[in-house]
């Protein structure tokens, strides 16, 4: 899998999170979907990634996915940013997963 980060979407990552926001875990996530077979994908900041956990290629920061995950995923996308909109768009040359893509701080240290 192949992650392309646009240079305004890692600038913006860099404002909201701070420059330490380099590891990335790209899921399909149900949590409160109702189906756990139609995930909404997002990208959560982690601290590490979890055993078992494959690495994608990518410029800059690190994306992580699980392989269960793989299935919900082209094998290239890009991740952009739309400050008009101030959302994160992830694609692929075959799809739109989500215009608003939704970014979620999951380290030990984030504020809640």
């Amino acid at each position: 899998m192949i992650v392309e980060w646009s240079e305004a979407a890692l600038a913006e990552i860099a404002t909201r999170y701070g420059p330490e926001a380099r590891i990335w875990k790209l899921v399909s996530d149900s949590e409160g979907c109702g189906c756990a077979m139609n995930g909404v994908a997002a990208l959560w900041l982690i601290e590490e990634p979890e055993q078992g956990d494959l690495q994608a290629e990518s410029n800059v920061v690190e994306v992580w996915y699980e392989k269960r995950h793989e299935v919900f995923f082209d094998q290239r996308m890009r991740v952009s940013y739309d400050p008009s909109k101030r959302s994160f768009k992830l694609a692929s040359d075959g799809q739109i997963y989500s215009n608003r893509l939704r970014l979620e701080d999951r380290r030990a240290t984030a504020a809640y």
